[in-house]
């Protein structure tokens, strides 16, 4: 756990980039700071380990004052991913990943051997071991941070925008992989991102910093989404907030009729393959399956020429179909038994 205790940082010219704050961030979790520029989150990851000095107050990671040990030694114990990676030009891609190993007095043999084992494990080839930084595109790049970062086995990990400077289709990608990783390692994370959206998708807590230096909101993606604390917060949250909070719903619920009930569906050996409008087939606008969220088979029907969402199976068979209208009447009566279910007064 890393624990802010009336944590304050202030510059020589009086600029306050961190106001008397207090949080916590649990152990084994990622909590993501956002908000707009300036607000001090960037200044808040920096302060845990050591970038930048605290004026007043203390920061402890499991309960030991980080102030009170070797600015060095506690970096070391601390991953740390920035955005363009940040990596040495002129070492090769397995001695940019073993830099920590040894700097902890690792030998060469198996300092490059943690490195190959890191490099596997974020989706890079072997292959690339002897490539250098400027040989690889941005999203390998970032994923070579990502394995330095976790080359010590550091139980704290600081990330700053670390995807913020890919094209979106990279991001998504490296995003799903990161909470792949994270889900297997357990790992806890401070995540400076300018974007709610990933904020949401990526935080298990989610604060939301107000201009000069302290907490609008702290709470889970799904709290924020649902009772934003004031105004401030559900304008930086946006207005399609109700819509982005069936991200946590699941679709498996979803009363859907049988697919053979759906006449104008075009289906071939069992697969949905579009729909017959006027003698012409026209795309799906998409499938979705038991795994999905309600947003995404919502988002299915509104993309489909004739506003129906197909579920499938695994191997991609449809087994059944449902209305926007029929997902909207769902929802009614999901909110209506959370009404119904709610303590009164």
């Amino acid at each position: 756990m890393i624990t802010f205790d009336s944590v304050t940082k202030k510059y020589p010219d009086g600029t306050v980039a961190v106001d008397n704050l207090n949080l916590e961030l649990p152990t084994g979790k990622i909590t993501a700071f956002v908000g707009p520029s300036g607000c001090g989150k960037t200044t808040t990851l920096r302060l845990i380990n050591r970038m930048i000095d605290i004026t007043t107050g203390t920061i402890s990671i499991d309960g030991v004052d980080i102030m009170q040990q070797d600015a060095s030694d506690l970096r070391r114990k601390i991953g740390y991913v920035i955005q363009h990676a940040g990596l040495f030009p002129h070492r090769t891609i397995i001695d940019n990943i073993a830099t920590v190993p040894r700097l902890d007095g690792a030998t060469k043999e198996a300092a490059r051997k943690i490195a190959a084992e890191l490099m596997e494990r974020v989706g890079l080839p072997a292959t690339f071991a002897k490539r250098y930084p400027m040989q690889l595109s941005g999203g390998q790049q970032q994923r070579v941070g990502v394995a330095r970062a976790l080359a010590a086995d550091p139980p704290v990990m600081l990330m700053d925008e670390p995807f913020s400077a890919l094209d979106p289709i990279v991001r998504e990608d490296l995003q799903q992989e990161f909470s792949r990783l994270q889900s297997e390692l357990g790992k806890t994370i401070a995540f400076v991102t300018h974007d709610i959206d990933e904020a949401i998708k990526m935080g298990d807590l989610v604060a939301i910093f107000r201009e000069g230096g302290n907490i609008a909101q702290l709470g889970t993606p799904q709290e924020l989404l649902e009772n934003p604390a004031d105004e401030f917060v559900a304008n930086f949250v946006g207005r399609d907030r109700g819509f982005r909070s069936l991200s946590f719903d699941s679709a498996r619920d979803l009363p859907v009729a049988h697919a053979a009930s759906a006449a104008d569906l075009v289906i071939e050996d069992g697969v949905a393959r579009g729909w017959s409008i006027n003698g012409r087939t026209h795309k799906l606008g998409g499938t979705f399956t038991d795994n999905d969220s309600l947003r995404q088979a919502t988002d299915v029907a509104i993309s489909s020429p004739v506003g129906i969402a197909v579920k499938v199976d695994q191997d991609g068979r449809a087994t059944g179909v449902i209305t926007l209208a029929q997902i909207a009447e769902h929802l009614e009566k999901q909110r209506q038994a959370e009404r119904n279910s709610a303590p009164t007064n």
